[in-house]
């Protein structure tokens, strides 16, 4: 099968709350209106989002031999998504995450990352390598069996087989991410952290000298998102700044990866760096709707009358 976009990465079963009004003290109940399983990770959730706007996609990654890995697994099937590249380990317990919303607050998490800590170069299908228009990595720096040269060979090869290579980072733990990422931009076509993780890797706190960082470091183009501040953009002799969709905020789990996939659409469609920014912002803005992480994001005709009917603020710089 040819597909669109190869996503490779973590893959997660998340657990998550509805807003409460507080959290609980030592030993106290909180009531929460409803818990819910659902899709998480980077790779997983990226996937969903733009087989759901109608492009083919491949996920490739790790998951336990059990109940949550097979949930991961059917629910992508379920969203016409080939798993084909997603493996099953036994001995290892399948990523998790615990969600906690707070009103008011930014969302906690609780987490373990099991088998993605598994997952490698060899896991990922060579065609698929070979086919896609874009290759996305989605949870780099989480994952050290990616963290080799055998990984830039990789990209190297996505690229020289015309794909696009997209970049995104999870930070847990440890003290090796400029040096890891030094030997992997240059093969990068858009890298696409947060300001939050921007900062943890270069020491910068502005995003616009964050992005300026990683393009002297061999990214192509630089995407920082910021929340409910929005994005910036810098590539060859552009510098795009992007303001919010107004949506009712209800659950921010996801929202990056939304963005991911909005920003890959825009690529595969063909949209320059301020359609991109866009499909990625209103994709971003249609996740937040929601407590999980993929139950809201749009579809096609969706995101399509949304893009008809409201204007995002973009300005050079």
């Amino acid at each position: 099968m040819s597909i669109d976009c190869l996503c490779a990465g973590i893959l997660f079963a998340d657990y998550v709350c509805a807003p409460i009004p507080r959290l609980p003290a030592a030993g106290e109940l909180v009531p929460t209106d409803h818990i819910t399983l659902a899709l998480g990770g980077c790779a997983s959730n990226a996937g969903l989002d733009l087989a759901k706007l109608g492009f083919k996609v491949g996920v490739s990654g790790c998951v336990g031999d059990d109940a949550f890995g097979e949930f991961i697994v059917q629910t992508l099937r379920a969203g016409c998504v080939d798993t084909s590249g997603v493996h099953k380990l036994a001995g290892i317990g399948t990523a998790s995450t615990m969600v906690v919303n707070v009103v008011g607050q930014d969302r906690r998490f609780i987490s373990t990352p099991g088998a993605n800590t598994r997952f490698t170069v060899e896991h990922i299908p060579a065609d698929w390598v070979r086919q896609a228009k874009v290759l996305y990595v989605g949870g780099y720096l989480m994952r050290p069996g990616l963290e080799t040269d055998a990984f830039v060979d990789l990209l190297r090869t996505a690229r020289h087989a015309g794909a696009q290579t997209v970049l995104d980072v999870v930070l847990f733990g440890g003290e090796h991410y400029w040096q890891t990422l030094q030997r992997v931009l240059p093969e990068t076509d858009v890298f696409l952290p947060n300001d939050d993780e921007a900062e943890l890797i270069t020491g910068l706190a502005d995003p616009l000298a964050q992005a300026e960082r990683f393009r002297a470091a061999g990214a192509k183009t630089v995407v920082i998102t910021q929340g409910r501040h929005g994005s910036l953009l810098v590539t060859d002799g552009l510098r795009l700044r992007a303001g919010v969709y107004p949506v009712e905020f209800v659950g921010g789990t996801g929202s990056g990866d939304a963005f991911d996939a909005g920003y890959i659409a825009g690529l595969l469609q063909g949209e320059d760096p301020a359609g991109c920014l866009r499909w990625g912002s209103a994709l971003g803005a249609s996740c937040v709707r929601s407590i999980s992480a993929t139950e809201s994001v749009f579809t096609r005709p969706e995101a399509e009358a949304f893009l008809r009917e409201h204007t995002l603020n973009i300005e050079r710089l």
